[in-house]
């Protein structure tokens, strides 16, 4: 049976084919939502509150939406509704990082788009990706934009950010009352027994892994045209060929200026660390190419 379409009003305007990136973290998704964010007519947002409070509570508690798609899907949808929303006041909960990819200073005060020009919407918050599933059930018109980085790589990212490694104190681990558990990219039940014993660098290589798979499985079940796959190291190595290609699946004109001439620096993995990942994820490795 074919999903039920719903419409969406915004800033009086009809929601169609908004455009959401997703990926593992420091997977390179940031880097192309700051280049759509740019794009005339286009309003995207990076981790507005109202999707950011969502996107956390479907990510480390699954649970809560499994069997309640349509559930779901409603209560994504409010929380785009009121992201995407543009006033005078609009940008004032925005992030650091949604604020700095629109230009805008700490003090200024206003929004980052234009109403009157405003034909599109998209969203590139961290971590969307753990609620993907939710997310397609929201809009069947969506357009995803899957970012994939060389596992080693984006650990190594991971390991320097004190963000991302504040998800693995014990106050915030839920393996225990949540299995599965996408957040953590813990799957089975060999996987539930590995935790405790993991090393930071392995239990980072999981949600790798995970998000890899995932990708796999949307690939799978997206109609042909929903689901486009960018690799980060060609998106830095290619950018204007990258970026000619996305502008053409978004519908979306983008610009490659934006994109950075060269990956940010990470602590070298040591020894030990290259082998936790190859352990935990070196058939994903293998298949995506990174020998």
């Amino acid at each position: 049976m074919p999903a039920a379409r719903h419409i969406l009003i915004v800033n009086s305007r009809n929601v169609h084919q908004p455009v959401f990136v997703v990926g593992a973290p420091h997977s390179g998704a940031d880097l192309v939502g700051r280049a759509l964010k740019a794009a005339p007519g286009f309003h995207v947002t990076i981790g507005q509150p109202s999707v950011l409070r969502v996107v956390y509570a479907f990510a480390r508690r699954p649970s809560m939406h499994q069997g309640r798609s349509d559930a779901a899907a409603a209560v994504l949808r409010d929380a785009f509704a009121q992201a995407w929303q543009v006033s005078s006041a609009s940008c004032l909960d925005c992030g650091r990082d949604c604020r700095a990819a629109a230009g805008l200073t700490a003090d200024a005060v206003g929004a980052c788009v234009d109403v009157r020009g405003l034909e599109r919407y998209g969203d590139a918050s961290p971590d969307l990706i753990y609620c993907s599933e939710a997310l397609t059930g929201a809009f069947g018109d969506a357009r995803i934009v899957q970012v994939i980085r060389d596992g080693r790589d984006a650990v190594a990212s991971m390991l320097g950010d004190a963000l991302v490694m504040s998800w693995f104190r014990p106050s915030f681990v839920n393996t225990d009352t949540e299995f599965p558990n996408p957040f953590f990219g813990i799957e089975t039940s060999e996987d539930l027994d590995l935790w405790p014993s993991l090393s930071p660098a392995a239990k980072c290589a999981l949600r790798w892994r995970w998000s890899i798979r995932l990708a796999a499985r949307l690939h799978k079940e997206l109609p042909a045209g929903h689901l486009k796959t960018v690799r980060y190291e060609q998106l830095l190595k290619h950018p204007r060929a990258v970026v000619a290609e996305l502008s053409e699946f978004t519908g979306v004109r983008m610009s490659h200026t934006l994109i950075p001439a060269r990956k940010p620096s990470a602590t070298p993995l040591t020894m030990d660390q290259s082998a936790e990942i190859a352990k935990v994820a070196g058939e994903e490795l293998r298949r995506l190419g990174y020998s």
